[in-house]
């Protein structure tokens, strides 16, 4: 089963910044578009950002200006800056790989394992 592995995470202040990382096979990556999700507890799994195989960027209203996507194809990795973090930004981060094939085919989702990022004093 192909799993994309993140890193980063962790406990913060308010205010403070995190970055999380996800490298996917270079067989998926080259042709997804790539997402960041996060659930927090009691809540449903929200996208947050996401960066389309031709780099187009695109943010969840509440993270727009703090949160920042980005992708490097040659290391086949995607990337979340995170700063001025909130209390309300706490939650488990998702990285998601999207395969479109259009033609009415059902598009390939490949998920990281989740990463933990905590914003307390």
């Amino acid at each position: 089963q192909v799993q994309l592995v993140e890193s980063g995470g962790g406990l913060v202040q308010p205010g403070g910044s995190l970055g999380l990382s996800c490298v996917a096979p270079g067989s998926i990556f080259a042709f997804s578009n790539m997402g960041w999700y996060r659930q927090a507890p009691g809540k449903q799994r929200e996208l947050v950002a996401a960066v389309t195989s031709g780099g187009r960027v695109s943010y969840e209203d509440s993270v727009k200006g703090r949160f920042t996507i980005s992708r490097d194809n040659a290391k086949n990795t995607v990337y979340l800056q995170m700063n001025s973090l909130k209390p309300e930004d706490t939650a488990v981060y998702y990285c998601n790989a999207r395969r479109e094939y259009g033609l009415g085919i059902r598009p390939s989702d490949y998920w990281g394992q989740g990463t933990q990022v905590t914003v307390s004093s």
